[in-house]
């Protein structure tokens, strides 16, 4: 059974049985019960495909040559690491 199976048989209405125990019976974290992933942004989606498809082609590249050729490409890094 994959987890996603077993985050559907949580039943948080249930008053006999926590939805501590729950998870500790069938092996899930309270946490990822709880968390709902945050929407895809498009535009991250795109720059992200950007990058596989550049690391392919280049994969000798470090970041710094990586960053210089999302600049040439007119593209903005949005992550925390990359100066853009």
């Amino acid at each position: 059974m994959n987890r996603a199976e077993r985050v559907a048989m949580v039943d948080r209405s249930r008053t006999d049985l926590s939805v501590r125990r729950q998870c500790t019976l069938l092996g899930l974290a309270r946490s990822g019960v709880y968390h709902q992933p945050a929407a895809l942004d498009p535009e991250e989606l795109a720059l992200m495909r950007w990058l596989d498809e550049q690391y392919l082609a280049t994969p000798f590249y470090g970041s710094r040559r990586m960053t210089a050729e999302l600049r040439k490409a007119g593209r903005r890094s949005t992550a925390s690491g990359c100066s853009g």
